[in-house]
Parts: C-alpha cells; sequence; structure tokens
C-alpha cells in the first residue's frame, strides 16, 4: 500500500507513525524523492534546495525513525548522485560519497540518517532512470534534433541508463529475500547491464525513434551530436558497479535496449502520419 503523495508530513512527525502503523506491513520501501519520477529532478533541486532537504533527507529520517520504532525492515532507495563524478571506473559500494550537487547531498544525509537510526535497512543506489513519464531529456533530445535539422548537444559524460521497471524488479528480488530474515543490511549499487557516454545512448534513441517517425528518420543522415561540456549539477561519470548486489541477492544486470525500445514505441502507438 502506498500512501498519497503528500500524506507523510515531516512537520507532523505522528503522520508517518500513523501511516504505517495502519498499514501493519512487514517491510517499507521508500521511494519518495524530491521530484520523484522526474529526470530533471537534479536540476530543479538546485532551486528548490529547501525542499529538496525536506524529502530527501528530513522525512526520510522520519520514515526510519517509525521503522526503528516499530521493528520493521526499511528498503530506501537512492542516487548515483551521491558521488561527484570525479572517479574513471564505475562506483563500488566502498567509494566514499562526495556529492557536488544540493539534490545529492541531502540523499546522501537521507542514508547516513537511515544508518544512524535502524539497523534493518538496505539502500539501494540506482543509475539513471528512464520511464514511461520519466523521459523529459530523452523527450527535449529528440526535439532538439528536430528543430536543429538533426544537430543535438549533449553532456560530455558517462552514465547508466536503468529502465524504471528494470529498478522496480530488484526491488521486488529484494523485498522477497528480506522476508526470509536474511541478515543481507547495508548499500547496494544496481544500473542495468551496459554503460556508455550519453552520445552513444542518444544516437540509439534516435535510431528506434526513427522507426516510427517519419520527421526523424529524414534527419538520419544529417545526425550531428554536439559534445558540450559535461555541467554542474550533472556528473562526469554516473555509472555504478552492481557486482555486490549480485553476490548478495543473486540479482542479475539486465540491459536496458529492449525497454527503450518499447518506451519510443509507446510514444507513437495510435499516432497516424
Amino acid at each position: 500500500m502506498a500512501p498519497e503523495a503528500g500524506a507523510i508530513n515531516i512537520r507532523d512527525p505522528l503522520s508517518a507513525a500513523r501511516i504505517i502503523t495502519q498499514a501493519a506491513p512487514d517491510q517499507v520501501i521508500n521511494l519518495a524523492a524530491y521530484c520523484a519520477g522526474s529526470q530533471l529532478a537534479v536540476a530543479k533541486a538546485e532551486e528548490q534546495p529547501g525542499i529538496c532537504e525536506e524529502i530527501n533527507h528530513l522525512q526520510t529520517e522520519l520514515v526510519a525513525q517509525v521503522c526503528d520504532h516499530l521493528h520493521i525492515p526499511l528498503i530506501h532507495l537512492s542516487s548515483v548522485y551521491v558521488y561527484g563524478g570525479e572517479k574513471k571506473l564505475a562506483y563500488n559500494e566502498q567509494d566514499p560519497p562526495r556529492p557536488n550537487c544540493v539534490y545529492g547531498a541531502a540523499a546522501l544525509a537521507g542514508e547516513l540518517a537511515i544508518q544512524s537510526t535502524i539497523k534493518q535497512h538496505i539502500i539501494v543506489r540506482a543509475g539513471w532512470l528512464f520511464g514511461s513519464s520519466q523521459d523529459e531529456m530523452m523527450r527535449a533530445w529528440l526535439d532538439e534534433l528536430r528543430h536543429g535539422d538533426g544537430s543535438v548537444t549533449v553532456f560530455r559524460r558517462k552514465f547508466a541508463p536503468t529502465p524504471v521497471e528494470d529498478l522496480a524488479r530488484v526491488l521486488l528480488a529484494i523485498s522477497l529475500q528480506v522476508d526470509c530474515k536474511v541478515d543481507v543490511w547495508g548499500i547496494y549499487h544496481y544500473a542495468s547491464l551496459e554503460s556508455l557516454r550519453e552520445s552513444e545512448f542518444v544516437q540509439q534513441l534516435v535510431k528506434f525513434a526513427a522507426q516510427h517517425d517519419e520527421s526523424v528518420y529524414r534527419l538520419l543522415d544529417h545526425l550531428t551530436i554536439n559534445l558540450g561540456r559535461t555541467e554542474h549539477p550533472q556528473i562526469a561519470n554516473a555509472t555504478l558497479a552492481s557486482k555486490k548486489i549480485f553476490e548478495t541477492f543473486g540479482i542479475k544486470q539486465r540491459p536496458w535496449h529492449g525497454s527503450l525500445q518499447r518506451l519510443v514505441k509507446s510514444w507513437y502507438k495510435g499516432r497516424h502520419d
């Protein structure tokens, strides 16, 4: 059972206790985050640091306190943005977090609050997410392509595209094993198979879109991808190593290409050219 948006209010600490107590769950999966479900959350957080802090940190801490009091395990979704992107290789769980943006700093504060509050916790840091309604950047790339006669500018960065449905699979698999009373508490990373440069991802996106969109297809021969400097609050390396989550839970990485193809196809469903 998921509470309605805004049902938990940090100014009313009892709100979380009431909601969780009434639901009487065996465990809590906390998916709440600033601008959850938006690919623009990291950028927007720079303009609303207070709200981001309330949701990513203080609300997370409140939920952890309630779960600890009720002896309920907590699974919490966090982000690759707890890192600053300076590392050349994929980040693993032993790498010390060093966020350089508002969103990442608040996410890390939430993680630390959980770690200091409740022993029975699992924190999952996820890669760059995309999915239905979580696709603003992808649509913007295609719009720029059309208006720019085949030209699009992307960040000079490497990231780990991760479909929302793949992440849901991972969280469910973890949840089922937590129900088995396995002592596996701690931090885990998950990103779908194959990290790549943003420019390479956009090339794949354009190819899939061209299968359904004549305006994109006509521009394939004129496709020009300009590499722009990775600007704050984005990070140059947003890739995650997923070895620990496989070794602990047996969760294998899945490729993201099929999910991207299905998502793009859904944009044109029912459309007549």
